[in-house]
């Protein structure tokens, strides 16, 4: 019989983070817990960074994992959105770091590449899928299907697949070219 590995799945962002924790067994996948971290928006930054980092800190607490997997930020058009969400980013990664947890990233066409097959798949086709290869009762919230389909992905073929998914492809102001 294969080893479980236990995967916690991570989609940044200031106001709400996703998160998705998942058992990966042989080719089998078992959904274990998903949800969101809410900041307010009325605290200071570093308030709502705290938030995020203690958050995070309270579901490796209580789910243990072994592996971690991140969505990577885009740059965004508003160059002040692109920085708060990277200190977001920032904060999710530090409780991960400090845990002892190794850290995969993927961007979010590899996220969606690796669960619906297409990498400008919507939001509502990777909410679709995460339910379906988890056998989900019913959907989770966008973000908490983001960070689900973040730790599917790595599950799916971790660093490798994202190599290979991304190859030959190039970015430029957001989109592929």
């Amino acid at each position: 019989m294969s080893e479980s590995i236990r995967i916690l799945g991570i989609d940044p962002g200031l106001r709400i983070t996703g998160f998705g924790v998942i058992d990966k067994t042989g080719n089998h996948l078992k959904y274990v817990s998903g949800g969101c971290i809410r900041t307010n928006g009325q605290l200071s930054l570093p308030q709502r960074l705290a938030t995020i980092l203690e958050g995070i800190a309270e579901v490796i607490a209580e789910h243990r994992p072994q592996q971690s997997a991140v969505e990577k930020i885009f740059v965004n058009v508003n160059p002040q959105s692109t920085l708060l969400l990277g200190q977001a980013r920032g904060a999710a990664i530090s409780a991960l770091v400090s845990a002892g947890l190794p850290v995969a990233e993927y961007t979010a066409l590899q996220v969606k590449q690796a669960v619906v097959g297409k990498g400008k798949a919507a939001k509502e086709q990777v909410q679709h899928m995460v339910v379906r290869l988890l056998s989900l009762p019913g959907s989770p919230s966008t973000d908490a299907a983001d960070a689900l389909a973040c730790a599917i992905c790595h599950a799916h073929g971790g660093q490798g697949l994202g190599a290979l998914t991304t190859t030959g492809f190039r970015m430029r102001n957001g989109r592929l070219v």
